[in-house]
């Protein structure tokens, strides 16, 4: 498995992370811990940006990564 499939493979892992964070939130009941989940599927959006950042420079400084 190449560099660039395992940055896309954790960057799809991050996105569907952050989605459960933000679906338990939702259909949590309690205040604290909807602010919570809320919180960690913010900070999470900053590590998926840098994630997505990373890959483009990694597809433009190695182009044989690019589309796998």
């Amino acid at each position: 498995m190449t560099v660039a499939s395992h940055v896309k493979q954790t960057l799809a892992s991050l996105k569907g992370t952050q989605a459960a964070l933000k679906n338990m939130a939702a259909v949590e009941q309690e205040e604290q811990a909807q602010k919570l989940l809320k919180n960690s599927a913010d900070k999470l959006e900053y590590i998926i940006e840098d994630f997505q950042h990373r890959l483009k420079t990694l597809e433009f400084e190695e182009p044989q990564y690019k589309g796998f």
